[in-house]
Order: structure tokens, then C-alpha cells, then sequence
């Protein structure tokens, strides 16, 4: 098995390729050019890509700014310049995840504003000017210049109780008016006009599904006065997911849906919808707000991406016949594909560099602007290995496996790495095999990653997207003790350093593991769900039912809650915890990570807790970024008993006298 002998044979290539400049030292204590502050440094999130003419925009996300996100500019002169002033922020906190934050129409720029979560208008040379008032949000706004309005998802929080979400027009003459065009769902996005600005497509979905389960499509005529009328639903159907609709030049209407289980193009032509591809292959994802997975060429071509054997590939789709010709590139991961017609722009990374804004011409990728410029030689760098097991239904399951690499280092005879197993959020989302920095922290220091695409996740189909449902804290459980039990057998992992780590969802998954089995070393929760109740009550809007489908009704299913909840199982937790808690987190709040760590506390088990304010969910601000990935590698030397290597932080374990 190409595995065990990568493992087995790693001490010798690298003794034999380095000669006497090799130590020889325990696996996870090994010096690492690749700190905590290197996978920060001049680091950015790449996001949102817009084409304006020849003017090309993005959002990059600095954690040397505090998480700010920024639009910059690239003109066709290839001029780069940030075009929002300091103090502004790019982002959107409809759904709370946000998505869509912003559009740029000859020139001019709406964007929505992190800090008052107002919609702002900024000219050329001008200054940001608010559009809306306080208590709304907006995302996913286009241009219905006709009229002179921008269509926009809004979503109210003028008011107790839950926000209300409608599709509504704010003027943009005089005073900026705001008007509902569409209400009654609970949740609408993805506003689509035609070329001829008289007629609208907008998806909706209703509690508890959400925009992957079943959505609807709806149209309606716009008036001369900018309103709508002949509202209808023209695409809806149980257990149907459909996302991005948007027109050709023509006047066509193409999106993308999974009616035989796979998303793929379909078209609403005369009254009825219309399958344009039919492969086992997943165009698009999850249709977020500010989705954009393929773009038109012409009126008979997209070019779009698509997921398949858990990495993204791009293709050229013939809207006539549906013909998919796949494009070579050396990207695993591709999140936005754009294009005007003419130049076509993707976000993609590989496994060995970050991610990137690049442009395709004729074959060749150029490089636009990088998330982050290599930061290693390519000898400290770990490429995942990707991997297929039977879990315990005897179901192929899949996943990435990284191992230890540092031509500094070689392990003793006979060692094993310690191994950490990697948890996605979601819990329906995905991992890839794209190149992450905080992987590389650790396998550098000779620890090994198993990165598992637990049934549940994206990019298989719906049929495997659907083994979670009901399935929330048993099937994710069973597929990670199903890849240990693989990596033990195949003699790649020691039983006694199997560590577990992940974030919401996936800190969620972490803490059930822990509560139910004892083969874990120790775990880290990055801001997870201890007890679902709570979270019923406490979490956005958004996701408020997205229980119901993962695990049941509430209260009906009440039993289930409290039986799939961590914090009802304290007596299964023997392994060491540390937490990482943002203490502005509306998706997962403080109180979740509160209550697991108290009762651990209380109950002698060793535990570890850093919040940290001013963060949301997911780390923006670089130093607690450095801080929380630090403290977890000092944690598991603790545990482990060994120390690592360079300048880390003092962490304090209560009921830890390690």
C-alpha cells in the first residue's frame, strides 16, 4: 500500500538525500521553519472576484487588519489599489456567513459595511455614502439600471424575534428608498435579471430546509414602476436543490439542480424545466449567497466548475447538447469562475500553494493576485494523499491523508507519528486536498493529518450528502473511527497519539468522539456545539432548523437532543480538551464552549479554555490566529509528553499536573 511505504521509507530518503546535516528525533518534537506567524504573515483571504470592463475587483480578508476585508481594485493597466477607505470593511451578515457583500457597476461600487451592516454607495474619487438604514442587512445586490434601483436580499433586524428576509429595490435617486418587492418565505437569494431589465428570477426555501435540501425557484415581471407583478413559482419540487439561476444575452435562463441527485445544468424553457447535463459530477455547491460557480462564454457556453472524487476540476459545458469538456489545471480546489465574455478569472489553489486569482488564456493560468507567496521550500511541504475506506456499513467513505515530511528530521526505528485527525465544518460542507499553511505547521513537525470527508459532506451527491441526515453525531463518529481503525491497521498511526480537531460543526463532531470512545489522546473544540437544545433556542436564523433535518424535531424529538448532546455524557469524557471560543460568535455562542468546559472542569477531566473578544465565528485577527494554533501544539506536547520545538506560549490545563 503506497501509504504505509511513503511512511516507512521517509526516514531513509530523507537520511539518505541530506547526509549528516539529519537529526533523528520524535515525531511531533521536530523544528519547523513553518511558525504560527509565518502562516499569517502577508497572508490574505482572496474572495468575490468582480469584473467591471477591463477593471477587475476583489475582496481580500487581512488578519494583519483585524480580519478586515478589503475590495482592491486592478485596473487595465494591471494597477493594483484598495478602493474603500480605512474603517470600512467589506461584509455582509445576512445568514450571518455572509456571502455577496458587494457589486461594482460602471465604476461605482454598493457594498455593505461589517460594522453597522449598512449599504453604502462610493463613487470614483468619492467618499462612502449610506443608502439604508440601521437595524437591515444586505446582500446578493445586482443593478436594475432601468429603473434605477439595486435588487437586493434584505434581511430585518429592526425588530425582536426573527429577522425577516425579503427580496426588496432601494432607489438610487434621493433619499435612497427602500421597497418590498417579495416576502412570505423564510428565506430568499440569488436575485437574476434578464437582459431586457423586465423580468426577475430569485430562489426561496423554507424552515427547516435548508438552501441544499429543497428550494424553489420563482420569476415575476417587472413594471415600470420597478416593482413586480405575475409572480409565480416556476421550479419546485421535494428534495430539490437549485441554485444560481442567471440569463444569457439572449434572454435564456440556465441554473443549476439535482433532480437525479447530482447538480448539474438545467434550463426553464416554455413552461418547463429542462436537464442540460446529466453526469455524476457536482457543478456548483451549496448556494450560498454570492455563489458563482460557472459563467457564460457565450449563449451557447459556460465555463464552470465542478467536484468530483473530492477535488474541483473546470470545464467548458455546450448549453445545447451538454457536453462536458473538461480544462487541465493544476488547481484541486476552485471556489468562483468568472468571466465577461471575454476573459475568463478563477479563485483556485493547489496542493503546494495557496489560493489564487488567476486568469485563463489559452491554456495557461496567469497569476493575478496570491493569497499568500510561498512561505517554505517545497521540501517541508506534506501533498495529501487521497484515500478510500469502508466505514462501519461497509460504505466507501473518503478522505486525505497527509504525513509527516521535514528534511531536517527522521524518526527513531519503529515510531509512529501522532495523528490528527481533521474535522470540516458543515456539517455538510467538504474538505479538499488545496494547500493549507496550519496543515504544514504540523506535519512539519512530524505530526500526520487524516482530513476526512465524512458521509454528509459535498461533492459526492446527494445520496452521500444525505447519510448525515437524522445521522448528525453517529455517522460522522462511526466514518472517523472507521479511518483510524483503517491508519492503525495499515500500520500508519500509534493507537496511543490519535488527536482530534475541528471547528463548529466540526468541534461539535470532536466533542461527541470524545464522549464516546476513549482512543483519543486528547481533542481540540474550535467554537463546536456541546448542547443542542441550547443551540435550538440560541443560534441565528439560518441555521436555527437545520437540526430538524440532522436530528430531529424539537421538541417531538427532545429524546434525541439530549442524547446527541455532549454535555449529557460527561462521564465518557476521559480524554484532555482545549477550547477556542469567539466571544462575538452569533452561529455557535460563548455558552456552547462555557458549558462543556465548566462541567469538564467540575469533573476533574483536564481542559483547557482561551476566548478571545472581538472574534466571530472563525478567527479574523492575526494574533489569535498565532495564539490558538501555538497553545494547541504546546497542548498536545503536554499530553503527550514531549516538546515541541521553539518559542511557544505558557498554556494552563486545570486538572492537568503534567
Amino acid at each position: 500500500m503506497f501509504l504505509r511505504k511513503a511512511l516507512a521509507l521517509s526516514s531513509i530518503l530523507i537520511l539518505s538525500a541530506c547526509g549528516d546535516d539529519v537529526a533523528e528525533a520524535p515525531y511531533g518534537s521536530w523544528a519547523s521553519p513553518i511558525s504560527a506567524e509565518l502562516t499569517t504573515r502577508n497572508a490574505v483571504g482572496l474572495r468575490s472576484v468582480r469584473l467591471d470592463g477591463d477593471d477587475l475587483y476583489w475582496i481580500e480578508s487581512r488578519p494583519d487588519e483585524g480580519g478586515r476585508r478589503v475590495i482592491v481594485k486592478r485596473d487595465a493597466e494591471g494597477t493594483m489599489a484598495d478602493v474603500i477607505p480605512e474603517g470600512f470593511s467589506s461584509r455582509t451578515r445576512v445568514h450571518e456567513y455572509g456571502g455577496g457583500s458587494y457589486n461594482v457597476w460602471d465604476g461605482v461600487i454598493y457594498f455593505s459595511n461589517h460594522s453597522d451592516q449598512l449599504l453604502y454607495r462610493l463613487t470614483p474619487g468619492g467618499t462612502p455614502e449610506a443608502l439604508t438604514e440601521d437595524g437591515y442587512r444586505y446582500a446578493d445586490c445586482i443593478m436594475d439600471g432601468g429603473h434605477n434601483q439595486l435588487i437586493c436580499v434584505q434581511e430585518d433586524h429592526s425588530h425582536d424575534g426573527e429577522p425577516v428576509n425579503t427580496l426588496v429595490s432601494v432607489s438610487l435617486e434621493g433619499g435612497a428608498k427602500v421597497r418590498t418587492l417579495f416576502s412570505g418565505t423564510d428565506f430568499v437569494s440569488s436575485p437574476a435579471l434578464n437582459p431586457d431589465g423586465d423580468t426577475l428570477a430569485w430562489i426561496t426555501w423554507d424552515h427547516p430546509n435548508m438552501n441544499w435540501d429543497d428550494t424553489k425557484m420563482w420569476m415575476a415581471t417587472i413594471s415600470d414602476q420597478g416593482s413586480l407583478s405575475g409572480t409565480e413559482t416556476i421550479v419546485s419540487r421535494d428534495s430539490l436543490s437549485v441554485q444560481e439561476p442567471r440569463w444569457t444575452d439572449d434572454g435564456k435562463l440556465y441554473y443549476i439542480s439535482d433532480p437525479e441527485g447530482w447538480w448539474n445544468f438545467q434550463t426553464y424553457q416554455n413552461g418547463e424545466a429542462v436537464a442540460v447535463s446529466e453526469e455524476e459530477m457536482e457543478f456548483g455547491k451549496s448556494g450560498s449567497l454570492g455563489a458563482h460557480s460557472y459563467a457564460y462564454l457565450s449563449n451557447t457556453e459556460v465555463i464552470a466548475k465542478f467536484e468530483q472524487g473530492g477535488t474541483s476540476h473546470l470545464a467548458i459545458v455546450d448549453l445545447e447538447d451538454g457536453d462536458v469538456d473538461e480544462i487541465d489545471t493544476p488547481y484541486v480546489g476552485i471556489s468562483k469562475v468568472y468571466s465577461n465574455g471575454g476573459k475568463i478569472y478563477l479563485i483556485g489553489s493547489t496542493t503546494t500553494s495557496s489560493s489564487e486569482i488567476a486568469q485563463y488564456d489559452d491554456g495557461d493560468f496567469i497569476t493575478i493576485k496570491k493569497s499568500q507567496e510561498p512561505i517554505v521550500d517545497a521540501a517541508y511541504i506534506s501533498e495529501p494523499e487521497a484515500i478510500t475506506f469502508a466505514n462501519l456499513k461497509s460504505e466507501p467513505t473518503h478522505a486525505f491523508y497527509y504525513a509527516p515530511k521535514n528534511p531536517d528530521f527522521y524518526a527513531p526505528d519503529d515510531d509512529l507519528p501522532p495523528t490528527i485527525v481533521r474535522l470540516h465544518g458543515g456539517p455538510v460542507g467538504a474538505t479538499n486536498p488545496s494547500f493549507r499553511a496550519n496543515n504544514q505547521f504540523w506535519t512539519s513537525r512530524g505530526f500526520a493529518i487524516i482530513d476526512i470527508n465524512y458521509g454528509g459532506s459535498t461533492g459526492y451527491g446527494r445520496e452521500y450528502r444525505e447519510r448525515l441526515r437524522g445521522q448528525w453525531g453517529i455517522v460522522d463518529i462511526d466514518d472517523t473511527k472507521a479511518a483510524l481503525d483503517y491508519l492503525v491497521d495499515e500500520g500508519l498511526a500509534d493507537p496511543d497519539k490519535l488527536l482530534i480537531r475541528g471547528g463548529s460543526a466540526g468541534g461539535y463532531s470532536v466533542l461527541v468522539a470524545l464522549s464516546q470512545h476513549d482512543i483519543f489522546a486528547a481533542g481540540a473544540n474550535y467554537y463546536g456545539i456541546s448542547d443542542l437544545e441550547v443551540l435550538y433556542r440560541d443560534t441565528h436564523k439560518y441555521e436555527s432548523r437545520f437540526l430538524v433535518s440532522m436530528i430531529g424535531r424539537y421538541p417531538e424529538d427532545k429524546d434525541i437532543y439530549e442524547e446527541r448532546s455532549p454535555i449529557n455524557h460527561l462521564d465518557g469524557f476521559k480524554s484532555p480538551l482545549i477550547v477556542f471560543q469567539g466571544l462575538l460568535d452569533p452561529v455557535v455562542p460563548p455558552n456552547q464552549s462555557e458549558l462543556i468546559v465548566t462541567a469538564l472542569r467540575e469533573r476533574n477531566v483536564p481542559v483547557a479554555y482561551y476566548p478571545y473578544e472581538g472574534e466571530y465565528h472563525g478567527f479574523g485577527k492575526k494574533e489569535n490566529i498565532i495564539h490558538s494554533l501555538e497553545s494547541e501544539l504546546v497542548f498536545y506536547g503536554k499530553i503527550l509528553g514531549f516538546k515541541p520545538a521553539g518559542e511557544l506560549p505558557e498554556i494552563e490545563i486545570d486538572n492537568f499536573d503534567g
